[in-house]
């Protein structure tokens, strides 16, 4: 379970960053900040886990959770003029995170032998909703809501963890694989432009 270890570290991570430089965006004061980075990087975990019981909250059992998420707050207020400068550096955060915290949301689900359609709604329950609450707290309209296939990647990352796992397939090779093909999938429809079509009232 190392790999999964190492995959939650970098999700928990590039979250707090990507909440950070939102924040930072919306010219928050540092108190502000904080708060968003950390509503970002535990937001959708916590709510997976009063969803199934597991209670306190992860981020409540293991202070490092904290430290990751003070961490990536630095982080991103010493190199925000570097960061500020690359227009895609929130957008990869935020893929990165997307990937690994929909793996950490379905074997939540996996663990208390739930649905794999429970999971699968668990899984994008992690990876979304930290950024549904970053988003409404900075007053947008969040990117899961929009027409960007958000959620959707989610899912599918949900169906081929579960078609891989009946391959019996080593636990870390079926993380490495499922969320490098979510992140390809995420990158590849920014890069190309694939959207869902948003429905109008007329």
């Amino acid at each position: 379970m190392k790999i999964f270890y190492l995959l939650d570290v970098i999700g928990t991570c590039a979250f707090a960053v990507s909440g950070a430089l939102t924040a930072m965006n919306k010219k928050l004061d540092p108190f502000g900040v904080f708060i968003i980075a950390f509503v970002t990087a535990v937001g959708g975990g916590t709510l997976r886990d009063i969803l199934i019981g597991r209670t306190p909250v992860g981020w409540m059992r293991d202070l490092n959770y904290v430290y990751l998420i003070t961490l990536g707050y630095f982080l991103a207020i010493i190199f925000r003029k570097k960061l500020d400068r690359l227009r895609t550096s929130l957008f990869l955060f935020d893929t990165i995170g997307l990937g690994v915290f929909t793996l950490i949301g379905l074997e939540r689900g996996v663990d208390t032998n739930l649905h794999p359609v429970i999971c699968i709604a668990l899984g994008t329950m992690t990876a979304c909703f930290g950024g549904v609450t970053r988003d409404i707290l900075c007053n947008e309209i969040p990117v899961i809501f929009r027409k960007e296939i958000y959620a959707t990647i989610c899912i599918i990352g949900g169906i081929l963890f579960f078609i891989l796992k009946r391959w019996n397939l080593d636990d870390n090779v079926l993380y490495l694989i499922v969320s490098s093909v979510m992140i390809s999938i995420r990158l590849m429809a920014v890069k190309f432009q694939w959207y869902l079509p948003a429905l109008e009232r007329k």
